[in-house]
């Protein structure tokens, strides 16, 4: 029976980890606002979205009809966080998150 040491399993455990690692792809050039964006509150919540459906329709993870429909929401979520209702913009872009599969 072979004793295994610490050692050689945190290398074991490196070797593996490092095959299932892949390449990030690049940023696309017109999304601005990734997923850690400093604003916070609603404003945040908003641009973090925003960010994600960009980069998402850029990819082709999302079509047009999708992204606009998204956009006509979230867009009520800026008039409500614009007037001070940070509450209900919050909700209003976790209920689209949630009707489109984002949560």
């Amino acid at each position: 029976m072979k004793i295994v040491t610490p050692a050689l399993l945190l290398t074991g455990a490196l070797a593996l980890t490092a095959c299932n690692q892949t390449a990030s792809a690049p940023a696309p050039a017109g999304t601005s606002v990734m997923a850690s964006s400093s604003s916070t509150g609603c404003k945040g919540e908003i641009d973090r979205y925003r960010a994600v459906m960009s980069n998402d329709l850029s990819m082709g993870h999302v079509n047009q009809s999708v992204y606009t429909r998204v956009d006509r929401e979230i867009v009520q979520a800026e008039t409500a966080c614009a007037a001070g209702r940070d509450a209900e913009a919050i909700r209003m872009v976790k209920a689209t998150k949630a009707r489109h599969g984002y949560l």
